[in-house]
Order: structure tokens, then sequence, then C-alpha cells
């Protein structure tokens, strides 16, 4: 007698439905995995005969051939545990097989039978949603998978209460949906004092979904501006929140099974690697450009990260996914993100102050900003300097004006956009493209011949240009103006600047 399991296997965040085949046959006594699994699959067999011993059932002295199907993908993770045990628990007669073919299952299984949480518990009960079937994950998921809806979910703490749940002598709870706690109010531009250009260029960048760079002296407040950005945006609709989360879960981040509901924010260090940054390794894990999917990927030093690293962002904030190339297999997530990256005009962050500046400058600004390419500049759409801080400034009481009364402008833009844009793939300026950002982005005379006669002296590129009708459209959104003007491009334009130091 074959017993079967049903479970999954992850490409990204999609799942790839696994046929787990447990046969007990005649012959000398060895438990063997085969189906292409790669090193905690083949450990699980250790694991799930240590749980069946504290549960006091010893497997049966008999060939026991467990085979993942399909056998030539592979395998990865310790998920599987679960769906083996069950497998087995049919086998050997313990649970009937109707009992255990209604549901997906995954988990973890500790020694003494206790099951502990697993990635990528969220997209499996959406993908056994669809399969008309039952999810048995590990108890402290449970609120995770009930995100899912419409399906039968079990989170049993051990395997032994799983069990007695299908004998009847146990009845599991459906577990509730849960979801992240608040954090705290995130830190108020008031304590911002002096910077208005920098703090209109965050709005802007905050009603849009723009690519923000910050380029100043050091402690001139780059970063407390961008730690300030996300108090700015609005928190995550449901379906946004379904979306992200999935990304967290498959990356084993979605803390106590708590869906997400305010926008990522990502700030890694300038050591990362590409890897890292983008996604990959021995699973293929999201990185941090996905794991900001909907939210802010802030990079501060930019020059100082790799390379290879800042090279590889320039496909994901074009297309809005980040692609792993394997040998055998090609994995995509999403990672629709806003970039906001900070920088020093040179090494020793004081170029054109002649009291601190290096004896190198100007020289050491071309070499410093060459770091970045002009392609990875260019899909930058708003750049603006931030000048050290004057003891004046730092005098005055804070301003008027706080996150909240920002907030509530960008709130109001976004919801122009979202109205715009309704029953498009879209959900901000800055993501239109093609004739439908000619469409929405179309200035009128007076704002076309200035774009034209700037286009010209500045040498924009084609991407350059669109970038500015993509700002021009956000700006008159702020207004509450349908028509882009000259005023708008004029602005829009004001922050394509290019860096000091930087030749044409």
């Amino acid at each position: 007698m074959t017993a079967h399991a049903a479970t999954v296997a992850f490409a990204g965040i999609e799942c790839l439905e696994i046929d787990v085949q447990v046969q007990i046959a005649a012959g000398l006594p060895a438990f063997t995995v085969v189906g292409l699994p790669d090193k905690a699959v083949g450990e699980s067999r250790e694991r799930v005969r240590a749980a069946f011993n504290s549960l006091g059932l010893a497997l049966p002295p008999k060939r026991i051939t467990v085979n993942l199907a399909p056998a030539d993908l592979l395998k990865e993770g310790s998920h599987f545990d679960l769906p083996i045990a069950l497998g087995l628990l049919s086998a050997m007669e313990v649970i009937p097989q109707d009992e255990i073919g209604g549901y997906v299952s995954l988990g973890e299984l500790g020694l003494d039978g206790r099951l502990a949480p697993v990635a990528g518990v969220l997209p499996a009960a959406i993908a056994a949603r669809a399969a008309e079937r039952g999810l048995i994950c590990p108890g402290p998921q449970g609120g995770e998978a009930a995100w899912a809806g419409g399906i039968e979910v079990l989170a049993p703490a051990s395997l032994l209460a799983l069990i007695n749940h299908f004998k009847g002598t146990q009845v599991l709870s459906p577990p509730e949906p849960r979801i992240a706690d608040d954090d705290g109010a995130a830190p108020d531009l008031r304590d911002v004092k002096g910077q208005e250009t920098a703090k209109r260029a965050l709005e802007i960048a905050a009603a849009g979904g723009h690519n923000l760079l910050m380029i100043g002296p050091p402690g001139s407040g780059k970063s407390m501006l961008a730690a300030r950005l996300p108090g700015l945006l609005p928190d995550l609709e449901p379906a946004e929140a379904l979306e992200v989360s999935m990304i967290h879960s498959v990356a084993g981040q979605l803390a106590e099974g708590r869906l997400l509901r305010r926008r990522p924010f990502r700030n890694p260090h300038h050591s990362a690697s590409v890897p890292a940054l983008i996604g990959g390794g021995q699973r293929a894990k999201p990185g941090e450009v996905s794991l900001a999917h909907l939210g802010v990927l802030f990079l501060d030093e930019l020059p100082e990260f790799q390379r290879a690293a800042l090279e590889a962002l320039r496909q994901p904030l074009e297309t809005g996914r980040a692609v792993i190339a394997r040998a055998n297999a090609h994995v995509a997530y999403p990672a629709r993100i806003q970039l906001v990256a900070a920088m020093n005009p040179c090494r020793c962050g004081h170029l054109g102050d002649p009291a601190l500046a290096c004896a190198k400058a100007p020289k050491c600004a071309q070499d410093y900003q060459s770091r970045i390419s002009g392609p990875l500049f260019d899909r930058i759409d708003l750049h603006v300097e931030v000048p050290g801080v004057s003891p004046a400034d730092l005098a005055l009481p804070p301003p008027a004006e706080g996150s909240a009364e920002i907030a509530a402008r960008v709130a109001a833009a976004r919801a122009i956009q979202a109205e715009r844009y309704r029953g498009l793939p879209i959900r901000t300026n800055a993501e239109a493209d093609g004739d439908l950002l000619e469409r929405v982005a179309a200035p009128d005379e007076a704002g076309r011949r200035l774009l034209t006669e700037a286009a010209e002296r500045m040498h924009l590129s084609a991407r350059g240009w669109h970038r500015v009708l993509r700002v021009a459209r956000t700006l008159a959104d702020l207004s509450g103006t349908e028509r882009i003007g000259r005023l708008q491009i004029a602005e829009a334009l004001s922050y394509r600047r290019m860096m000091p130091g930087r030749g044409r």
C-alpha cells in the first residue's frame, strides 16, 4: 500500500504541488527519502523517527521509502517533515488516508513531536484554497494561514494534537487572522529644521512613489529625512498587505504569522552583496529589493555599495520584478519599490567648503560620484541637494508643519492616482509609462515648449524626459489641478540637476 500526503515546493512566491508518497514494504529495515531532496529534507527521516519515538510509536522493521513527486524538482526546506510524518501515519494505519487527503500540510518537527514555524505558510494557504483543500500548519502560524480565507485551517502545536484531532479525542479550534501590531508612530518631519527644499522633494516622492537621491555633507540630515518618509506614506491596502506579506512569509520574516499593514522600510548596510540586495543564495530567497516591495528601499552612503550590486538594481527599478537566474530554474519576485538614496558629494563630504574640503577637491568628487553609473542615476526621478544646516536654523523653533499635515496632502494626491488608474495594474504616477503616460501627463503648450527647450540644453535622455513628466503629473495632483502647465514642468526640471563634479 502507498499512502499519499500533499505539500508544496516554492518557486519565488509561487507554489508547486508535491505529492509525498510513502510505501512500507517487506525487506531489510531502512528509511529512504528520494525525489531530489536537499540536505534539510534528507535529514527529515531522523526528525520524524525521533518524533514518533516521543509519541510511543515505533517505525515498523521494514523498508520505508518516501518519494517526493515530481522527482526531478529540487525539494528544499524543513517543511517536508510534517507531510512525511502524515504519510507514514497513514501507511501505518494510525490515521485513515481519506482524513489527510483533503489537506496541504507543511511544518518542521522537533524531536519531541512539536511543530516549529516554517517559511511560506501564507502562499501555501492560498495555493491550498486554489486546489480546494484545507491546510495543516504549525500552531504559531495559524493566524497567517487564516488570511487565505474560505479554507479549513488546522494549526496544531504538536503532532500528537493533530493525531488526536483526526481520532476525534481533541478538537482544534480554527485560528483567527492576525495582523502586525503598530510599532509606534514614525518620526515626525517637525524634528527637521531648515531643509525646506529637501522636505518638498520628500513630499513629492511620497505622493507619486518617485525615486529620490539626496546629496549633501555629513550631518546635513539626509538619513533623518529618509527615516521620516514612512510617516508620510499611507498604510497598505488589504490586497497590497497580502502581496507584501507573501514575500515576507517565503523569506521567513513574518513575525508570529502576522500580516503587515505598514509599508516596508528596508535599510541594508552598504556591505550588502548582490544576493542580499537582489535575492538568491542556495534557496533563491528574496533580497532587500523584494522585501521592500510596495515600500521604501533606503540606501545610505550610495557610492559605498558594491558596483555590481548597484548595477543589479537597474532591472528591478525598471520592471518592478527581481529575476534570479539559476542553472535549473528562473525565480521571479515582485520588487516594485521606491528607492531613496543618500550620499556625500565627495569622499570627505565637504566639497565646496574651503575650510573643511580636502586638498584633492574637486577631482575627489568626480572620482567618488563616478561610482554611480549614468543609467542608474538616470532612473532616479528627484535629485536634491541637502546643504549643511546653519546654527541660525538650529536655533529656530520647530516648524509649524509636520508629518501629519504633509501626509494628508500625500493621501489626497494618492487618492487622485487611485481613481485615475482604477482597473489598471498601476498604483502611482511613478509606474505610468508609454501611451498611458502621454495621455495622463501631457503638458499644455507652454509646458511642452519649456520641456523641449530644457531637454535640449540639459541633454535629457528619453527616460529622463518621461521621468520629468511623471514628477510633473504628481506636482499637478498635489496642487489639485488636472492640466500640467509650465509651473509644474519647471519645478520637475529643477530636480533633474546633475550632481556636482559630474560632467555631461
